[in-house]
Formats: structure tokens, C-alpha cells, sequence
């Protein structure tokens, strides 16, 4: 799902915009170490004052764009943890979700197939609806679900 033209203009502003924003903080750390009273608190002043523009332009255009952000993926930041490990572990745990269903789903095919075989065994007259239920659930290859005949 890609973003419309409107959508991508949208972020380069907001890119520009953060990118005047850091400009800014490393131009005020640079004042500040470089600062030598009077004589450099006009510029300073100056800094701040463009800082305090960007924030103002940035809090204006960031809430249009059009991207949500989990509460937990910002929470896990907030909290000073990499992000890139939240996705690591998000990652695994679906993972492991996608094995146990895997795993789940197997047992219920084989329990399919027993049930197949045992109800065709007993009632030879359902073969036909116990075949086309097989094959509708995605079962057998259109010959008897690889069930072994007879009974």
C-alpha cells in the first residue's frame, strides 16, 4: 500500500522541517560552548528564537501526516530501548505463533483424515459426501484424500 504524491510531499516537509530542527539544536550546543557573554548572547537569542520557529512549523504539519505509530513501539522508546530489538522480538513471537497454528493445523488435518476413514469404514454409503468434504477442506489430491480403500 503506497503513499499518494500528496502523502510523499507531506513527509519530505516534515523531513526538511526535522532536519531544520537538528540543524538548529547543533547551531544552540555550538553557541552555547562557544559562548562569551554579551557579545555572543545576540546570536544565541537569534538561534533559539529560529528554533522555536521550526518546533512551531513542525507541531503545525506533523499531525497531517498520515502514519500511526503502535503506543507500544513509542512507550518502548520512551523507555530508552532500540526499537530495531522490539521488531526482533515481535518478529520471533509471530514466529512462534505461526508454528503453533502450523502445528495445530496439521493435527487437525490428520484428525480429518481419521475421522474420514474411520466414518467411510463404518458407513460405506457417505464414501462419496466423506470424499467431497475431504477435498473441499483441502484435503487428498481428488483421489480418496490419501486414504487407503477398502473396508
Amino acid at each position: 500500500m503506497g503513499m499518494s504524491s500528496t502523502e510523499m510531499a507531506l513527509v519530505e516537509t516534515i523531513e526538511g522541517q526535522l532536519q531544520e530542527v537538528i540543524q538548529d539544536l547543533y547551531e544552540i550546543s555550538v553557541a552555547v560552548y562557544a559562548y562569551q557573554g554579551l557579545e555572543t548572547s545576540d546570536a544565541l537569542i537569534h538561534k533559539i528564537k529560529a528554533l522555536t520557529t521550526h518546533l512551531a512549523d513542525l507541531s503545525r504539519t506533523a499531525p497531517h501526516l498520515p502514519v500511526t505509530i503502535p503506543p507500544e513501539i513509542v512507550e518502548y522508546v520512551e523507555s530508552g530501548r532500540n526499537p530495531d530489538i522490539y521488531t526482533r522480538e515481535f518478529v520471533e513471537l509471530v514466529q512462534k505463533s505461526n508454528e503453533h497454528m502450523k502445528g495445530k493445523t496439521e493435527a487437525f488435518r490428520a484428525f480429518r483424515d481419521v475421522l474420514a476413514e474411520e466414518i467411510s469404514s463404518a458407513l460405506p454409503a457417505l464414501r462419496e459426501q466423506v470424499d467431497r468434504v475431504i477435498r473441499e477442506t483441502g484435503g487428498g489430491d481428488g483421489g480418496g484424500g490419501g486414504r487407503t480403500e477398502g473396508g
